[in-house]
């Protein structure tokens, strides 16, 4: 009885399947929770520190395995 999505945007001409595209967007949009200034900045401050550690990390095994194949290979 009732017709798919796909089925209905198979109907629809080129600027009428853009036009639903762009409103369930907007649709889907006023549905998201967006986060507060203050967790934005707290969210934003780990991410940064995580991201710190990481490269302190990586930079340290670098630097070891270089002093490795250094004393192995001269």
């Amino acid at each position: 009885m009732t017709e798919s999505h796909d089925q209905v945007a198979e109907k629809l001409g080129l600027f009428a399947r853009v036009g639903l595209f762009y409103r369930q967007v907007v649709n889907e949009l006023t549905k998201v929770v967006w986060p507060t200034r203050n967790q934005l900045t707290t969210y934003t401050a780990v991410v940064m520190v995580f991201v710190t550690f990481v490269i302190a990390v990586v930079s340290l095994l670098d630097l070891v395995l270089t002093k490795i194949v250094f004393w192995v290979f001269g």
